[in-house]
């Protein structure tokens, strides 16, 4: 029998958020009155559709506002998809804007702090205006769309808000550090607000101007990646910046509750959480690793080069920033086959990071090690316990079953960008990047070239692979099983 979804409600819901991002949008417009900017009528196109339809599918009122977990998935993978497709207009409309597949895959990399780009770096179409609206959209989506919506709709409290947590929070467990999600969202938001604004005032301060400043703050936290300055800027050689830049990414790739808990004094929760120390000795060791290979490599000429830029550049990738340390380009196959291991392991869960979390490693590698010993005494019985606590044996299933979908997806995305023409190393780099929201093109392999020359059908993979790494894989698949659509 057909599943009975309360669709009144999401075309609601979905289009109060579409007048949400349409305020939003205001900034960029501002920006580009400001500069006299081509992009004004796009933005101003973009920003009337988006208010217009959504006040047209929120106004009709609803019989019913509940929102079990179905409506919670459909709703979480339809918002962002709505929301890349509005926030492409500004890409395309202009005398420098591009076509319908690179504005969604703009959009999509924004929205999902994926950071890759089909846009040469130097086009004019990336002025002040689009900048400042890729800064937004990844920020906005570092957190997550729903999220946000949970903080200001009290009422979701009691609407499937718990639902629409769990779908788009990475992660295995869903911390709520409050009773009430809306609570919980607000406080979550309150840290990144503030994470932001300080890290913006701190690049201020030092030899960046205000709106660079606040872009790369949204960039940073977000993990993002965007920048509105070039890679070879001065700006990026300066240690302050590299340093403050290195830190805040170190922030983003932690477990936003837990910097809550130590922000009110919680400190015993969160001297027991076993991801974080392992999350932090991953960046140590990688650190050393890199910073040794420089220097057997010769690429080492005093302690910045030897300790600073191994460890932002370690950073950058665990945390699927991908921002490239001066001199990144200098690859040896080790460092390569690192680079590998820290996208596909991402920071924490709860973070704004990409790739398949660190938990889901501590999981696994747990559960591994009680196999080798169940060999050795089949009768006894063993359990995984993370931070003191014993794991549900559903969790570490669930677990594995990710891993293996993970692999999955990298390949079978990977298969069709070769399908496409592509090489075969840049397609599965390709695939891997997007997935785990690492955005690093396959240039950085030295075997090929950056996402600028992919052919169209390319990038609506890639950005479906961004969507699905982003939502973390179960909440969009399981839109595609024939038994979500039954009762």
């Amino acid at each position: 029998m057909k599943r009975r979804l309360n669709y009144p409600m999401l075309r609601r819901m979905i289009g109060g958020l579409l007048v949400l991002e349409g305020l939003f949008m205001i900034v960029p417009i501002l920006v580009a009155l400001y500069h006299g900017e081509s992009t004004l009528v796009g933005f101003i196109t973009a920003a009337g559709a988006a208010i217009v339809i959504g006040l047209c599918l929120a106004r009709p009122q609803v019989q019913s506002t509940h929102m079990g977990k179905a409506e919670g998935f459909l709703l979480t993978t339809l918002v962002w998809i709505v929301f890349s497709l509005f926030g492409l207009l500004p890409f395309m409309i202009g005398p420098h804007g591009v076509g319908l597949s690179s504005a969604f895959f703009e959009a999509m990399s924004s929205f999902t702090t994926t950071g890759a780009t089909t846009v040469p770096a130097d086009s004019p179409l990336l002025c002040y205006s689009i900048r400042i609206w890729q800064a937004m959209m990844q920020w906005i989506g570092g957190m997550g769309i729903i999220l946000f919506t949970l903080a200001i709709v009290p009422m979701l409290n009691s609407s499937g808000g718990m639902q629409m947590f769990n779908a788009e929070v990475t992660g295995i467990t869903k911390d709520k550090l409050m009773p009430r999600i809306s609570h919980t969202a607000m406080a979550l938001w309150v840290v990144y607000i503030v994470l932001s604004a300080v890290m913006a005032l701190m690049l201020w301060i030092g030899p960046m101007t205000l709106f660079d400043s606040i872009c790369i703050a949204f960039g940073t936290l977000s993990t993002g990646g965007f920048s509105s300055l070039p890679a070879d800027s001065e700006v990026f050689n300066s240690t302050y910046v590299l340093s403050v830049i290195a830190f805040f990414m170190l922030c983003g790739g932690l477990n936003f509750a837990n910097i809550y808990r130590t922000a009110i004094g919680k400190w015993q929760v969160v001297k027991k959480d076993e991801v974080a120390r392992t999350y932090i000795g991953a960046i140590a060791v990688f650190t050393a690793l890199f910073a040794f290979t420089r220097l057997f490599a010769g690429n080492v000429h005093c302690l910045r080069d030897f300790f600073l830029l191994p460890l932002f550049q370690v950073i950058s990738i665990i945390t699927s920033t991908g921002y490239l340390a001066p001199g990144f380009a200098i690859l040896t196959p080790f460092i390569l086959l690192l680079t590998f291991c820290m996208m596909f392991s991402g920071g924490c869960a709860g973070s704004t990071s990409g790739g398949a979390k660190i938990d889901r490693f501590i999981y696994l590698c747990k559960y591994l090690k009680n196999e080798v010993r169940l060999c050795l005494h089949p009768n006894e019985i063993f359990s995984v316990r993370v931070s003191g606590n014993v794991v549900q044996r559903r969790l570490v299933s669930k677990v594995i079953a990710f891993m293996c979908l993970y692999g999955i997806c990298i390949l079978a995305g990977g298969l069709m960008l070769a399908a496409m023409g592509l090489p075969a190393v840049d397609s599965l780099f390709s695939s891997f990047a997007c997935l785990s929201n690492t955005g690093l093109g396959a240039s950085v392999t030295g075997y090929g070239d950056d996402y600028l020359t992919i052919p169209e059908g390319a990038k609506w993979v890639l950005s479906g692979l961004m969507l699905i790494g982003r939502l973390e894989i179960f909440t969009v698949l399981v839109l595609l099983s024939p038994n979500f659509w039954r009762r």
